[in-house]
């Protein structure tokens, strides 16, 4: 007969549920009243969790034994609910830890068993913030909001259902009300493993590199796993990528996965980086290592463009067509992947099928920064670059600075004549980071080359046009801050009905609507940042504002 410890109360178990969370940092359980029956007693992978903390990161092989565990539990006595939310939990971290969408089906089957027996509204909040985290891994943000907010509306202080809520309000692209969230859990749970990476991925969509660095490297600091820290330390090589440091993101990467060593997420980060560097052999091999690791069509994509631009058509054309595959199987188990099958299909000949793809994530409320971006450059691809134009702009307007954003901007601009904004938009993507593509970045150098110096002596006008005093006087300033954040933030519920039957780039409009009111010689200035986070931590002066150069650190520094 197995040994059983101690009945451990709900809160202990929940706090053991945390530690699904995984690369992708999803959240499995939250707090709620201790007046329920107790759950079994936990097995060795939960005792782990427990000695850890709450919010420590399983590895691959304590998830394996938490489930095999649960699995042998019954569940049919009082409390039952628990362990197949418990299971379920369990099955989502493995799936995205190891990149297999099979078990984001065992997790659903699972975690539906758990509102059988105890529904939502009932008290069920542990399922329910699992379903919005699956919901999340599925990249369906408006269901996980739905899931997050019911669970937020009967408990506004199960801080659980928080970090669920940033990464679907990130994916619609409301980043105010992801800020807003975090504000929330910093006071909920202040300075924790978890609350610290999502303060660094909201202070990154608004552009705030230093204040994201500094939250991320003091997550590395109180990881208390190696699976945690790696997940804290990928954070910070994909912030010095993002920043042009290939060499800083590869020591990253190389910590991290020293301490996990199957960390797919920071495998292919070090490809990346090691191509910048010009190490093409091991970032191949680092690619091909995150591919067998977790088949995502992401990688096979990346490699494909790294094999096409060492002039190796035929070894690309396989990864191209792996990224069909891959996103094929991944529809099967509910994942979207639209987003990374459209890039592919705007790159590389089939654009009115990129746009058709992104159109329809445009009407599910999906208006992120990226969506934005992809969709932008799919019409331009196909022909209809004003429109793209309207959605790059949007895209660049958040504070997530993006250089792949800036070159799809830069080079709209530049087939429409608008030699200014071209000229600034693509120096400013390879001033940002001049590695963001072995495909692209060779094509901006070109384009720099080519559109060359301002011409000498300014505008022939400095004053302009008078305006006719018949009219409306454009606004002073143009688009102000608070106007793009009502654009870029505005809740995809509120006005999905009035964008279902339209053309998706009739919703460019508003965004750059202060654009075309300004006088035209004002050579479109750049959209204003974002406004404050909501987040109490002070706003870090970014060096690159000031000019300044920064020492890039060692691997050790990392932790």
């Amino acid at each position: 007969m197995r040994k059983r410890c101690a009945p451990l109360t709900r809160n202990a178990v929940i706090a053991s549920l945390v530690a699904g969370a995984v690369a992708t940092g999803i959240v499995v359980a939250g707090t709620g009243r201790d007046d329920r029956q107790p759950p079994p007693a936990p097995g060795p992978a939960a005792r782990t969790v427990l000695a850890e903390g709450p919010g420590a990161a399983l590895s691959a092989g304590e998830l394996s034994a938490l489930i095999a565990a649960q699995e042998q539990r019954p569940a049919g006595k009082a409390g039952g609910h628990l362990p197949w939310a418990v299971l379920g939990s369990a099955y989502l971290a493995q799936g995205a830890l190891l990149g297999d969408r099979t078990d984001f089906g065992r997790a659903e089957r699972a975690l539906r068993r758990s509102l059988e027996a105890l529904p939502g509204e009932k008290g069920n909040a542990d399922a329910q913030v699992a379903m919005a985290a699956l919901a999340n891994a599925r990249r369906d943000f408006a269901s996980a909001r739905r899931w997050a907010e019911s669970v937020r509306a009967r408990s506004p202080e199960q801080w659980t259902a928080y970090p669920a809520l940033i990464d679907a309000y990130s994916g619609l692209g409301s980043y105010a009300a992801a800020a807003k969230a975090l504000h929330t859990l910093e006071e909920l749970r202040p300075r924790t493993v978890q609350t610290l990476l999502r303060g660094s991925q909201v202070h990154r969509d608004n552009g705030r590199y230093e204040d994201a660095e500094a939250l991320a490297d003091e997550a590395v600091s109180r990881s208390g796993g190696g699976t945690e820290r790696a997940r804290a330390l990928y954070r910070l090589g994909e912030l010095a990528w993002e920043r042009g440091e290939p060499g800083r993101a590869a020591a990253y990467f190389d910590t991290a996965l020293r301490l996990e060593s199957g960390h797919h997420p920071s495998l292919a980060g070090r490809g990346r980086a090691s191509a910048a560097l010009g190490r093409t052999d091991d970032a191949l091999r680092d690619y091909q290592a995150a591919i067998e690791r977790a088949p995502l069509p992401e990688y096979a994509l990346r490699a494909g463009e790294l094999y096409e631009s060492l002039g190796m058509p035929g070894e690309a054309r396989a990864h191209y067509e792996k990224v069909r595959r891959l996103a094929a199987k991944a529809r099967k188990y509910g994942v979207s992947e639209e987003l990374t099958l459209a890039r592919y299909e705007a790159d590389h000949g089939q654009a009115d099928s990129a746009v058709r793809r992104l159109a329809l994530e445009w009407k599910r409320g999906h208006r992120s920064a990226h969506v934005s971006d992809a969709l932008g450059w799919a019409l331009h691809r196909a022909g209809r670059t004003e429109e793209g134009l309207k959605y790059l702009k949007r895209a660049t307007a958040p504070g997530l600075r993006s250089a792949l954003s800036l070159y799809h901007r830069g080079e709209i601009e530049r087939a429409l004549g608008r030699d200014g904004p071209a000229r600034r938009h693509l120096r400013e993507a390879l001033r940002l980071n001049p590695y963001f593509s072995p495909l692209l970045v060779p094509r901006a150098q070109r384009a720099v080359s080519v559109l060359g110096d301002p011409p000498p002596g300014g505008p022939a006008d400095v004053e302009g046009e008078p305006w006719a005093t018949g009219g409306d006087l454009p606004p002073e300033g143009g688009e102000t801050a608070e106007d793009g954040e009502r654009t870029a933030d505005r809740d995809p519920a509120e006005d999905g009905e009035r964008t279902a039957d339209r053309d998706p780039a009739e919703d460019g409009e508003r965004t750059a609507d202060a654009d075309e009111r300004a006088p035209r010689d004002r050579d479109e200035d750049s959209p204003p940042g974002p406004g404050d986070s909501g987040s109490p931590r002070p706003r870090e002066r970014d060096s690159r504002e000031a000019g300044e150069t920064r020492e890039p650190r060692e691997a050790g520094d990392a932790r």
